[in-house]
């Protein structure tokens, strides 16, 4: 279903031409994220001008938090030398702006800004690039069998946590200023824009795609002890590949290691790299002793700390509804029928 609607005054028409050159404008002073085509792969990355964005696509298959969150980070370098030890901050972190960015991916930065900002202590490094970050959002036309960022409170078109939205019409997109962000970056690169006078085609997502039975916090306090998450874990792999690709997923690693040794001084960098609580010795302790031994603790912990832990203590469910994880299992692992699960629990304890 779509309805036919005027858009806000605020929002302006750029053609795909002129797009493409402010996006150049940006290219040659800012650093550039955007969707391109890596081996037949959608992924954020580096684009040198708008002739390297990938614009035909539905969902880059890793989320956006690898701009502000990445994969391997280092934090500093140490050099000893005897008893002498200097520690050199790595460099800070470029202006950037992320281009292209689905609505969910953006959706999933509010649940590490609640964790890495919003809650002491703050992560320098990821505070850092979050600040000299500038979100441009695309809004999806269509949505995935597996997407289901509605039942989760957003939209494929959702603009909320973006700093300026655009949405693809006839010849050209919408522009939707949404932030004091978005705003001094047009300052900054003025777009050539111009008044809309077509018409808006604004889907009605709900009715294009069904919306789940979101389970309240009470279901997963009451079904702790279930045996139905040793049932369903039969089949998980703990291969880690759902966390890896989640745009809320933030559990990480910090370790030291070697680089060289010149002149009588080692050199060492402490990085920080993804982890995941899918991992088998991921809880495991000094003395060898693990609390989480068998695949069904760890995989129920993963659910709860998405939609009962997280919520608890930071505010918002540590899930967008991108869908990423149900396509990327290789045992068919699915979300969206363990929610159904405990949606329907708390209607029969009801009963």
């Amino acid at each position: 279903m779509s309805l036919k609607s005027n858009p806000p005054a605020s929002v302006r028409f750029i053609s795909r031409e002129h797009l493409a050159l402010w996006l150049d404008q940006i290219a040659a002073h800012m650093l550039l994220i955007a969707p391109r085509d890596v081996d037949g792969f959608v992924l954020y990355r580096k684009a040198n001008s708008a002739a390297d964005i990938f614009w035909d696509y539905s969902r880059p298959v890793m989320p956006i938090k690898d701009a502000l969150f990445p994969p391997t980070e280092r934090l500093f370098t140490i050099e000893k030398h005897g008893q002498d030890v200097r520690i050199i901050q790595s460099e800070p972190p470029p202006e950037q702006v992320l281009f292209g960015v689905r609505p969910c991916d953006a959706h999933g930065l509010q649940a590490l800004d609640a964790l890495f900002i919003s809650t002491d202590p703050i992560n320098t490094y990821y505070a850092q690039r979050r600040e000299k970050s500038v979100l441009i959002g695309l809004a999806c036309k269509e949505m995935l069998q597996s997407c289901f960022c509605t039942s989760m409170g957003s939209a494929p078109d959702d603009p909320r946590y973006l700093d300026i939205l655009l949405e693809e019409v006839v010849g050209g997109y919408l522009v939707q200023t949404v932030s004091e962000k978005g705003a001094a970056l047009q300052e900054r690169f003025p777009m050539i824009t111009n008044p809309f006078f077509g018409e808006r085609v604004k889907k009605d997502w709900s009715k294009i795609h069904a919306v789940l039975d979101y389970p309240p916090l009470d279901a997963w306090r009451l079904s702790f002890n279930d045996p139905y998450w040793d049932a369903v874990s039969e089949i998980c792999l703990s291969c880690r590949a759902c966390a890896y690709v989640c745009p809320t997923c933030r559990c990480f690693d910090v370790r030291d290691e070697p680089l060289t040794y010149q002149a009588g001084t080692q050199t060492y960098e402490r990085i920080r790299c993804w982890d995941s609580c899918a991992g088998e010795a991921y809880r495991r302790i000094a003395g060898g002793h693990n609390p989480r031994p068998e695949k069904g603790q760890r995989l129920k912990n993963r659910f709860y700390c998405k939609f009962y832990y997280f919520p608890l203590q930071y505010g918002p469910a540590a899930c967008t509804g991108c869908g990423r994880c149900i396509d990327v299992c290789p045992a068919g692992v699915d979300i969206t029928e363990v929610l159904q699960h405990m949606a329907q629990e708390v209607s029969v304890e009801v009963a």
